[in-house]
């Protein structure tokens, strides 16, 4: 039985899904083998953008995460034939859980997004908050950094720049931006 909790999908969007698998004890290794089988499959099918497979340290359960171009696509793999053949090979070793299907542009890891069902901020919200993290680092950058490396090769010039720019953000700038603009970045529903 598959369950899928979405968040709002726009066409178009990349998708990401987390499929959860209870493997029954002393099956893990034919899971395994099998794993590699449909990992293959699905790389080959049209919009698939990767599979990881998360393994458990103790315990029966593991995790698939699939990335796809889109939901339409995404959606034509949750249904294919090919996927069901494999399913059917492991009626006996492994039960599918359910799945968890998300939309992303690649900039939600810099936004904290408060639950894991609320639809991240819509993009023009995105690059306008990214623009006052990363405008006055820039600037910072430029004026206390940028003169000390002037004699350096170009492109360990260009190095210092993200190697300085991006742990700021990540870690520093844009969590709190987004616990200041949290109301503008996710508005009640009603809004």
């Amino acid at each position: 039985m598959e369950t899928m909790s979405t968040t709002d999908v726009r066409h178009g969007d990349p998708v990401t899904t987390v499929l959860t698998w209870e493997v029954r004890p002393g099956r893990e290794q034919e899971f395994e083998r099998w794993t590699l089988g449909i990992t293959r499959c699905a790389r080959r099918f049209p919009g698939n953008e990767g599979v990881s497979w998360l393994r458990p340290e103790d315990g029966h359960r593991f995790h698939a995460v699939l990335r796809w171009s889109d939901a339409h696509r995404l959606t034509a793999w949750l249904e294919s034939d090919e996927r069901a053949a494999w399913h059917a090979r492991i009626d006996d070793i492994a039960t599918e859980l359910g799945s968890e299907r998300q939309s992303t542009t690649g900039l939600e890891t810099w936004f904290s997004l408060p639950g894991t069902t609320v639809r991240p901020p819509v993009r023009w919200k995105m690059v306008l908050t990214t623009f006052l993290g990363a405008f006055p680092c820039t600037l910072l950058i430029q004026w206390l950094v940028a003169p000390h490396t002037a004699a350096w090769p170009l492109p360990l010039r260009a190095a210092v720049f993200p190697v300085v720019l991006l742990p700021v953000l990540t870690y520093l700038v844009m969590p709190l931006l987004s616990r200041l603009l949290r109301r503008w970045l996710y508005p009640p529903p009603d809004h």
